[in-house]
């Protein structure tokens, strides 16, 4: 009988990775201690429920919202990081879900050995407080005009119970950490990015003038939901013609001419984690001599920008590389936007101060919009930073002229 072939196995983040993580972070808080809120769920469910980064970073539970994470470096060993779950409620649990009782099961599930419901948080932190009277925000801050982060907020009705409470900002902690991105996170982000050819391999087959934007975007989602994805990480974008000179453009509800080019920003989510990527491709098939001017340059400035990337640089140098070439060519009053921006478990990933380190994944994506001429271009990968130089993630996706157009030669 001939031997069965090895299953594939599924990228995923194993539960000791998380546990090392939570331990990283007790170490760096000393005697204090911290909160991670998961956040709360849209009661009105106009919005899939996504946990607060920094929740899912340390735990990879996505679906238990209200959820909050207390990690105490003043705890005994095997007791310095406790869950708290709401409470289980029957009734609207038949609405929104079942849920499990706390037993070994669920700790084994969770890798979490202290879980509570949260009515027993205050008990829990006065007991902190006999312990320890330091608290470190982990959250990032809310500026000016927006609320107040979850842990600060606690942690002044802290200081108003207990005399001596200090309040200590430790948010660059997991900022830091998130930035690199371990062996396991890079693998669900080759995954992600690999979804994404697929879909794009179909969109360059299908996409057509008289077709819609939304047409390019149904065709990219369910490529994306078709092989393994539960959707883009981000809303999508299809500008045609003049609209791809719009940097968020999302309505995506116009025609495509004969003559556009289409600018496409879009990837797909693979556990949480996504790509993002931007294709700008020519509605007929082949592009004109004055796209190809630009696309050209743009290209150019992007393979510049790749070529910079390693441990050490900074984005300010990357984007050097991208602008100096479109600025020395004329057009640098119209590359409007920065450089790119880390990826991760947001698409817009945190971003800590100071220089790239090894593992990193960031994006880079210069462009060149001319509303004028009603076209704009942007040309966008995926980069993961090491010691060997950059390691560009979504590269088969195609990205050349001729890539693009023997690509979409092939339109059945």
């Amino acid at each position: 009988m001939p031997a069965k072939p090895a299953a594939l196995k599924t990228p995923e983040v194993p539960l000791a990775e998380y546990a090392r993580r939570r331990k990283k972070v007790i170490g760096s808080l000393g005697k204090s201690i911290g909160l991670v809120y998961a956040g709360a769920a849209d009661a009105d469910l106009h919005a899939r429920y996504r946990p607060h980064p920094h929740f899912e970073y340390l735990t990879g539970i996505v679906d238990e919202p209200g959820a909050i994470l207390l990690l105490d470096g003043s705890a005994p060993e095997g007791r310095q990081a406790t869950l708290f779950l709401r409470p289980l409620d029957p009734e609207v649990e038949k609405w929104d879900g079942l849920r499990d009782e706390i037993a070994s099961s669920l700790r084994t599930r969770y890798g979490i050995g202290q879980i509570f419901r949260t009515p027993r948080l205050g008990r829990m932190l006065d007991g902190c407080m006999q312990r320890t009277r330091t608290c470190a925000c982990l959250h990032p801050f809310g500026w000016v005009d927006q609320p107040v982060s979850p842990d600060l907020a606690l942690f002044r009705k802290l200081q108003e119970r207990y005399p001596g409470v200090e309040i200590e900002d430790r948010a660059a902690v997991l900022a830091k950490m998130r930035s690199v991105k371990s062996k396991a996170e890079q693998r669900m982000l080759r995954k992600a990015a690999e979804i994404s050819k697929v879909a794009y391999d179909a969109m360059l087959r299908s996409v057509e003038p008289g077709q819609t934007e939304w047409d390019v975007m149904e065709t990219l989602e369910h490529g994306y939901r078709s092989n393994g994805s539960r959707g883009p990480g981000y809303n999508t974008i299809v500008g045609a013609g003049l609209n791809g000179t719009v940097l968020h453009y999302i309505a995506n509800d116009q025609p495509i001419g004969d003559d556009d080019l289409i600018v496409i920003d879009s990837g797909a989510d693979y556990g949480g984690y996504t790509a993002d990527v931007t294709r700008t491709i020519p509605a007929n098939g082949k592009f004109s001599p004055r796209h190809k001017e630009i696309y050209n340059l743009v290209l150019k400035a992007l393979d510049a920008s790749i070529k910079a990337t390693k441990p050490g640089t900074t984005f300010a140098k990357i984007d050097k590389a991208s602008r100096d070439l479109i600025t020395k060519a004329g057009y640098g009053d119209t590359f409007i936007h920065g450089i790119g921006h880390h990826l991760g478990l947001e698409v817009h990933d945190i971003t800590p101060d100071g220089p790239l380190k090894e593992g990193a994944v960031i994006t880079i994506e210069p462009g060149i919009y001319l509303p004028d001429e009603k076209f704009g271009v942007r040309i966008e990968d995926d980069i993961l930073v090491t010691r060997d130089g950059p390691v560009n993630l979504t590269r088969s996706i195609p990205r050349t002229v001729a890539a693009i157009e023997k690509a979409m030669a092939d339109r059945g």
